[in-house]
């Protein structure tokens, strides 16, 4: 199973991107998704997560400013990301917790990470 991110990039501030993410590979479901972040020098936090059925939860530092959906059908995750600050730069970095057959328990997979630099 692979993860592979994409739509990092530079912005200015008050800008926007959008971060896409795919899951590839054997896959049997996929429960939670989520996005975290991880500032230079800082550690990994969850920015904003989705269930299978669509329930979300987000950071308080960006709700109402970035949007989370997902494509079942291609086991794809989507971050909208508007009116981006200086402080929402970061490496970004898709999870997910899946299972890749039946019988097997749920396990973590995490795409590799996309760089998202907001300029002032």
């Amino acid at each position: 199973v692979q993860l592979q991110a994409s739509g990092g990039g530079l912005v200015q501030a008050g800008g926007s991107l959008r971060l896409s993410c795919a899951a590839s590979g054997s896959i049997f479901s996929i429960s939670f998704m989520g996005w975290y972040r991880q500032p230079p020098g800082k550690q990994r936090e969850l920015v904003v997560s989705i269930t299978s059925v669509g329930s979300t939860t987000y950071v308080d530092s960006v709700k109402g400013r970035f949007t989370i959906s997902r494509d079942n059908a291609k086991n794809a995750v989507y971050l909208q990301m508007d009116s981006l600050k200086p402080e929402d730069t970061a490496v970004y970095y898709c999870k997910a917790d899946l299972r890749t057959t039946r019988w097997q328990r749920r396990d973590d997979y995490w795409g590799q990470g996309t760089l998202v630099t907001v300029s002032s």
